[in-house]
């Protein structure tokens, strides 16, 4: 499948900041599911800097914006042809051993409930344990917009029942810990059906390791695995790890994002 990406993230500061310094996972993975057409990334008033692959094989780039500016427009713009891997990372070169993905960070911490949630899961193979335990987050958090925050914890989605993809992955991750299995966060983009199952064209989902077979990606918020719909931009250990922009504004404004995320199916 051809997928084109047009994707807008907008800065806003209340009052103009001295300048802001971002490092970029917006470069789409290379890997042997998905293979980049055309990708360009512009950031407004930008000049950039350093770049680097790191140990999970994520292309990172630096961008700096001089002040005073009082809003920055980040966009992304491009096209990838995706290949269904029945769920599996294939040919992603990366330096990591995958007991790098067994701690637990903030949002990931296995409390009582996690823990529980994981125990009821079962499979006579890594693999069979991987769905079961995703199919258990699917049932224990309903999806439901607007439900948490960028903050929310993995245990607080789980006692109140329901999240966003963020927190599918989140619970997933723990539940995959909790259980001995490393696992790790992982952003990119969904094309969105027409058959209400779907959900953000922005989207996460989990990856867990398999023996025999590597990474195979989860996706607890849509009951399936990554397959020709989605596009990988990279992964971390939770969503903050993951996130396709980081930065930080020298200044004492604050600061709004607006977010506009469109994905379309072309012909090949």
């Amino acid at each position: 499948m051809k997928l084109t990406v047009e994707h807008v993230t907008t800065y806003i500061y209340d009052q103009p900041v001295r300048g802001v310094v971002q490092s970029h996972r917006l470069l789409p993975t290379q890997c042997l599911n998905q293979s980049v057409q055309s990708w360009n990334v512009t950031v407004s008033d930008g000049m950039m800097g350093g770049s680097f692959r790191d140990g999970a094989g994520d292309y990172v780039q630096g961008w700096t914006v001089t002040g005073p500016v009082d809003r920055i427009e980040v966009r992304v713009t491009g096209s990838v042809t995706t290949t269904d891997c029945a769920g599996v990372l294939r040919g992603n070169r990366e330096l990591l051993s995958p007991i790098a993905w067994l701690g637990e960070t903030g949002p990931t911490i296995a409390d009582g409930g996690l823990k529980a949630l994981a125990a009821k899961a079962s499979g006579e193979t890594g693999l069979a344990l991987a769905h079961d335990l995703s199919a258990k987050v699917s049932g224990a958090i309903a999806y439901t917009p607007g439900a948490t925050d960028a903050h929310t914890t993995a245990a607080e989605a789980l006692e109140q029942g329901q999240g966003v993809c963020q927190d599918h992955a989140h619970a997933l991750i723990a539940c995959a810990r909790a259980r001995g299995m490393p696992a790790r966060y992982v952003s990119g983009y969904l094309f969105t059906d027409s058959d209400g199952k779907s959900h953000e064209a922005a989207h996460a989902w989990a990856e867990i390791w398999i023996d025999g077979l590597g990474w195979v990606g989860f996706d607890p918020a849509n009951e399936c695995c990554p397959d020709e719909r989605y596009i990988r931009l990279g992964c971390g250990a939770d969503a903050e790890g993951a996130a396709p922009i980081r930065g930080i504004a020298r200044g004492p404004g604050s600061e709004t994002m607006e977010i506009a995320v469109a994905i379309a199916s072309a012909q090949q």
